[in-house]
């Protein structure tokens, strides 16, 4: 039986993939499908996009963070690097990687985009549409609105909203997950609300500027051997530096 649903196809030009966006983003479901109490797994999800792609999924218990699976794929990247439209690079990876694992994870943490998108249809929603599972993107860097960096404070659990820029829509949140650090960047996937994907992300923390789910599959991601802790507790980019609209697809 099928894991997930076959939404569209995959080889299609950068003006289609944006089409196909604008059209699932009305499958997103933005309020919480499951009782916080029945999630018992949590996936965390990666991409390391080299010579060829790699996906990986480290799936831990919950709330215990317990390492119970991980898998990775590879495959070769067809679509074009194009801002706006990662999905059409990672996704077919990470459905790739979610045929290997075990069982089901109750709920999928991804290392990108969800709701905070220019179409509101980031990796996170679109890998929550395709599995039919609640999804939170959880990114280091905004890509899509603006928060005010003089109002967030400096201890972890401080939080502002993300806002677009001409909608004033709250499009994510902006979280200090580590002092000294640049906040995370939570928004919705699909089958679940902004309050509670922030909720899950702080459950997740263990004292790095990632929760345990994205971390561990940073470090499993692209890599035969574990990347260096030190390298998914790093700085990442200015997250109040985001990108102009020309230049996103």
């Amino acid at each position: 039986m099928p894991r997930y649903l076959t939404l569209h196809r995959w080889d299609v030009t950068p003006e289609e993939a944006a089409h196909i966006q604008s059209d699932l983003r009305t499958r997103v479901q933005k309020t919480n499908g499951f009782k916080p109490e029945d999630i018992k797994t949590v996936a965390g999800v990666d991409c390391s996009l080299k010579d060829e792609g790699q996906a990986a999924i480290v799936v831990l218990t919950f709330p215990g963070l317990e390492v119970v699976d991980r898998v990775v794929a590879s495959r070769k990247l067809e679509f074009p690097y194009v801002p706006g439209l990662l999905s059409f690079r990672e996704v077919p990876l990470i459905l790739d990687a979610v045929d290997r694992l075990k069982d089901m994870p109750d709920l999928f943490m991804v290392d990108g985009q969800g709701y905070a998108h220019p179409r509101r249809f980031g990796i996170a929603c679109h890998l929550g549409v395709f599995v039919d599972r609640p999804s939170i993107g959880c990114a280091k860097s905004v890509l899509w609105g603006r928060f005010d960096k003089e109002k967030l404070g400096p201890n972890p659990g401080d939080q502002q909203p993300i806002v677009d820029y001409k909608t004033k829509e709250t499009i994510g949140i902006a979280l200090r997950s580590k002092v000294r650090t640049n906040p995370l960047i939570i928004s919705i996937g699909h089958k679940i609300d902004l309050p509670t994907s922030v909720d899950f992300v702080q459950k997740c923390l263990r004292g790095y500027r990632l929760p345990e789910t994205t971390r561990g599959a940073h470090n499993f991601a692209g890599s035969a051997e574990p990347f260096p802790v030190a390298a998914a507790d790093k700085l990442v980019g200015d997250t109040g530096e985001q990108l102009e609209q020309g230049k996103l697809f």
